[in-house]
């Protein structure tokens, strides 16, 4: 029998019609029905999560108003202007090597997504991110030859449990000069300037070229007096935030970021005569993060490669290494991927490297595309698209894609971490608890179980372990703290994922 194509069939009944949508809708792969996110409401929360964390004297347009001025005598020891920044994580210290690799990427973050930013009304909020890093950034290099560390006494910090507006521990201030160097924090400052300094090119000229200069002057400091600042510094950083990698990636980082700011041709040189003996162009690695920067310094010189500089293929091969080594299925995969999927390195803050990853992966991909490439992994061919997917895969993740259906993101959807090891965000704010609260007395908020007073909303904690398992436990401190360095990548491939919305 003949279907007579010019009459319709008539419609199944209702229940043939549902039978058939249930088997369809089983027969789609789990990762296709993935839940959509309001990606931009995760990147305003990302963005606010830097008001919580500032230091010093807060401006009058400060949204997150259950903070309160802190720090304010930071640097009075030294007779040094020191007011201001960011405290990396839960603690109160504001420890540089850290911060400057937040400010790093929260620049980098601005220049790679900056329309998306615009469109989205939170390309202010995100430069004004940006500032408040370099601002303070900029005060540590107080005289030729002398960078400011850091500001805290770690140890007597850590054995209390204050909010940062009633803070009696010690402001020691922690330098590195000619003669105990520091190239590796060193150079992460003048990156951080130097990619500050693009941000403000057109709407702040006269900043930008202060922090272009101020960039110059330190990296010529860090390479001329080399040395890791942890060895310089010892103990006063090397329990917290160690140089385990070495200087080497620093001083190709801080190159990259000025010869991007500046086009002047000694950066690049430079990029090319240590790229071998720096690891630049012969290590691979998995991970980008405060301490190791070679993925990050591959991937950006990898723009310029496609741009027409041959004399960077070395970068850009070490850049396809560094996708292949994460992205599974794969011959070149070396990474460990959890059974629900996420990037995983270490339980200690192993967030910092799935956001890193993610917007370095979105980053290579656009750069990939524009230059119609596709990066080999062995016989396997990948495309933009699966870098993407990858990246995508990641950051939905992180707000309620998981096994556990729980956003990692505080104040982000309906089930996330309400015990985060915090001082401010776990005790009452001054404004609801005016009189001080002791070192000691502290404790108490630490070790109780009720939920954070504060939510320090938009902050991802360290995250989940091997097996996809975390613990609401503000005393799980490698689970549930949050961080600067966290959120840095995440700026970036929030704006990403929420600019394919508009």
């Amino acid at each position: 029998m003949q279907l007579d194509l010019d009459q319709a069939p008539p419609p199944p009944p209702p229940l043939l019609l549902l039978l058939l949508l249930l088997i369809l809708t089983a027969s789609i792969p789990h990762a296709s029905r993935a839940p959509s996110f309001d990606y931009a409401d995760a990147l305003d929360k990302s963005i606010l999560f830097y008001e919580q964390q500032r230091s010093g004297e807060l401006p009058e347009d400060q949204r997150a108003t259950w903070r309160g001025d802190s720090a304010l005598t930071d640097g009075q020891d030294v007779n040094v202007d020191l007011v201001g920044g960011y405290y990396d994580a839960g603690n109160n210290v504001k420890f540089g090597f850290p911060g400057a690799f937040t400010t790093t990427m929260l620049a980098w973050s601005v220049i790679e997504t900056g329309l998306e930013l615009d469109s989205l009304g939170e390309l202010g909020y995100a430069k004004e991110a940006v500032r408040w890093g370099a601002d303070y950034i900029a005060k540590t290099y107080s005289a030729p030859n002398v960078l400011w560390a850091q500001v805290g006494d770690a140890q007597a910090d850590h054995a209390c449990w204050e909010r940062p507006e009633d803070m009696d521990t010690p402001r020691t201030a922690y330098r590195i000069d000619a003669a105990h160097p520091g190239s590796d924090l060193a150079g992460e400052s003048a990156a951080a300037l130097a990619a500050s300094s693009i941000v403000f090119q057109i709407t702040d000229p006269g900043y930008s070229s202060e922090l272009l200069a101020k960039a110059q002057d330190i990296f010529r400091f860090a390479d001329a007096y080399r040395g890791k600042y942890s060895d310089s510094l010892g103990g006063v950083v090397t329990p917290y935030y160690n140089s385990f990698s070495g200087y080497e990636d620093e001083l190709l980082w801080a190159a990259a970021w000025l010869y991007k700011a500046s086009r002047d041709e000694q950066y690049l040189s430079y990029l090319i005569e240590n790229g071998a003996g720096f690891g630049g162009t012969t290590g691979t690695y998995y991970t980008a993060t405060w301490d190791n920067k070679l993925a990050g310094v591959q991937v950006l010189e990898s723009q310029l490669f496609f741009s027409g500089r041959s004399d960077l293929e070395g970068y850009k091969t070490q850049a396809d290494n560094f996708v292949c080594s994460v992205l599974p299925g794969n011959p070149k995969s070396t990474a460990t991927i959890t059974p629900g999927g996420l990037l995983y390195v270490q339980e200690a803050s192993n967030m910092q490297y799935v956001t890193s990853a993610a917007f370095l992966f979105f980053t290579y991909a656009k750069y990939l595309e524009d230059a119609s490439q596709t990066v080999s992994c062995g016989d396997v061919q990948v495309s933009p698209d699966e870098l993407n997917a990858f990246a995508k895969q990641q950051v939905d993740y992180i707000l309620g894609n998981n096994p556990r259906n729980s956003s990692y993101m505080i104040g982000f959807g309906r089930n996330f971490p309400q015990r985060v090891h915090h001082r401010a965000s776990s005790m009452p704010s001054i404004e609801d608890h005016p009189a001080k609260i002791g070192c000691q007395e502290g404790f108490q908020y630490l070790q109780a179980s009720s939920p954070n007073p504060n939510p320090i909303v938009g902050g991802v904690v360290g995250g989940p372990d091997s097996s996809d398992q975390y613990s609401d436990d503000r005393e799980a401190f490698t689970q549930s703290e949050p961080s600067t360095y966290i959120n840095a990548g995440l700026v970036g491939a929030l704006a990403t994922l929420a600019g394919q919305t508009l």
